[in-house]
């Protein structure tokens, strides 16, 4: 059963890897998920404080996805419209079935609720620019956390090795 832990927790890894790239699969949170699966195995020593620090982290990763479109639009002189209009086109990325709709989302929001509040194309350009670079940070957040976990979890393996070798 420890095996069975041990390649399940990786395989939540790793797609919580490849879910901070693809919508709809929730990255940092699918990681974290390996993490814990991982710790569920006997031969590993729990760490609950890990876990519960490490689930915050994953937390404030989460929000901060929703926030940091909307941060970069207002950066780039985007009004409240455009930032609105981000967080919407990326909540409503999620559900496009297209590579790339949370991207597409936030650009598209911003771009549209400036056009709404102005309607100056250049400024509304400039704002939705600013929510596709607040995007990639976020996205760039989101995946190095993931790749943090998975580097947690070959320390995991690397000190429990001789335990690990005992289930063979």
């Amino acid at each position: 059963m420890d095996i069975l832990l041990l390649i399940l927790g990786l395989l939540l890894i790793l797609a919580g890897i490849i879910g901070c790239i693809l919508p709809g699969l929730p990255g940092p949170l699918t990681a974290w998920l390996g993490l814990l699966v991982t710790i569920w195995a006997k031969v590993i020593p729990d760490d609950w404080s890990f876990i519960g620090v490490s689930f915050v982290v994953v937390l404030i990763i989460t929000v901060l996805d929703y926030i940091i479109p909307a941060i970069g639009t207002k950066k780039f002189g985007g009004s409240k419209y455009g930032t609105f209009g981000a967080v919407i086109g990326v909540i409503v990325g999620l559900f496009v079935p297209i590579p790339g709709g949370i991207i597409v989302g936030a650009f598209v929001g911003a771009f549209v609720g400036e056009l709404i509040k102005n309607n100056d194309a250049p400024q509304a350009i400039k704002a939705a620019f600013g929510a596709l670079v607040g995007f990639l940070v976020s996205t760039g957040m989101q995946l190095i956390v993931t790749l943090v976990f998975l580097g947690i979890y070959f320390k995991i393996l690397k000190d429990n090795w001789a335990a690990i070798a005992n289930l063979f």
